[in-house]
């Protein structure tokens, strides 16, 4: 199995995206939001917020909606874990993990708390599902909980999240891109290297008619764009491609796949920008008796078990999560100890790991 290490270097064009202004980001450092703001923001009484979110069935949709509006505003609610306020800090280490189905990122967990458990650390987990509000939503609960630090399989680009976080004042390290703006700490890798490695390698295997499938935003987009871009570069033709808001499981890989192909762009290899998308698209080349890399040549971003065993191997750029996870929480040990870490932003080498499929 050939691995072939990749020069990364090129910084990840992450988007901002801009507040959208329905409210206050976050409440002062120190300041819990009370119910009487969320009262007076909805333009309800007070027993009112208190029943909505006690027994929402007995408030009508409309009061119910603005209520929810007011909340999310202000980031009220009604489990402020006080012990954590009284002492203004916990002993809590909070993982936002883009997807609790990835290997990739429960092994980059798993590692990260190898490393927090140790030093006196509960390392909780959250998911965000690649989705901007759910994002938006648990950052605000961290003004309750006021966890030690954060370790974020991602780099946020809410610019209401990035100031909630600043405001907090707490250890953050981001990861999985490669960005001169992280909020703290990162431990990045090049989406944008990667990906063009992946055009590289597909036109040195002669492959020229060249597709896509991925997610449409964040890591996904920068992938997509990587491709594009070096495809046009070498000469190759960018035939399209099929993104999505989300990606969950392979299923998701398959019917991207599926998509694709019912356009009639008949591409003679395809950019799996997610490991989870590229076992669903092996698994669609079996449904349409396709062989693989005959008919069509698949290679993927990421690495788990499934890209190994699936015959006939999916070839793949990956960055080791366990690294990652390691470094993160190497990184939050040593700034919660009171030190400085000897690194607080580093690029990880990426590989790309060269299987059957092309």
């Amino acid at each position: 199995m050939p691995s072939t290490i990749i020069p990364v270097d090129r910084l990840d064009p992450v988007e901002h995206i801009p507040d959208p202004g329905t409210g206050p980001a976050v409440p002062p450092p120190g300041k819990r939001p009370r119910i009487e703001e969320v009262a007076r923001l909805a333009g309800v009484s007070i027993i009112s917020v208190s029943r909505a979110l006690r027994k929402p069935e007995i408030v009508s949709k409309e009061t119910r909606a603005r209520i929810e509006e007011a909340v999310a505003a202000t980031g009220f609610s009604l489990n402020p874990h006080a012990s954590a306020l009284r002492s203004g800090r916990s002993n809590v280490v909070m993982v936002f993990m883009s997807s609790l189905y990835s290997e990739q990122f429960v092994n980059a967990a798993h590692a990260f708390s190898e490393v927090m458990e140790p030093a006196g650390f509960e390392v909780v987990l959250a998911r965000t599902f690649y989705n901007y509000q759910r994002e938006i939503q648990l950052t605000q609960s961290l003004t309750q909980v006021r966890p030690a630090a954060v370790f974020i399989t991602g780099v946020l680009e809410q610019e209401r999240n990035r100031a909630m976080f600043e405001r907090m004042n707490i250890p953050v390290v981001e990861s999985w891109a490669y960005t001169d703006q992280p909020i703290d700490m990162l431990v990045g890798m090049s989406n944008t290297d990667g990906a063009a490695a992946v055009a590289r390698h597909l036109f040195d295997k002669g492959y020229r008619r060249l597709g896509f499938i991925g997610r449409q935003t964040g890591r996904g987009r920068i992938r997509q764009l990587a491709f594009e871009e070096e495809c046009g570069r070498l000469g190759a033709q960018y035939v399209g491609g099929v993104s999505l808001p989300t990606v969950k499981s392979w299923e998701e890989g398959a019917g991207a796949l599926a998509d694709l192909l019912d356009s009639g762009v008949m591409p003679d290899a395809v950019f799996c920008a997610n490991d989870l998308m590229a076992c669903g698209a092996l698994m669609e080349t079996r449904s349409r008796a396709l062989r693989v890399p005959e008919d069509l040549a698949l290679i993927g971003f990421g690495d788990n078990s499934l890209m190994r065993e699936l015959q006939p191997g999916i070839t793949t750029v990956t960055c080791d999560p366990f690294e990652i996870g390691r470094r993160a929480g190497e990184m939050l040990v040593s700034r919660l100890s009171g030190d400085r870490p000897e690194q607080e932003r580093m690029v990880l080498p990426l590989s790309l790991i060269e299987r059957g499929s092309c």
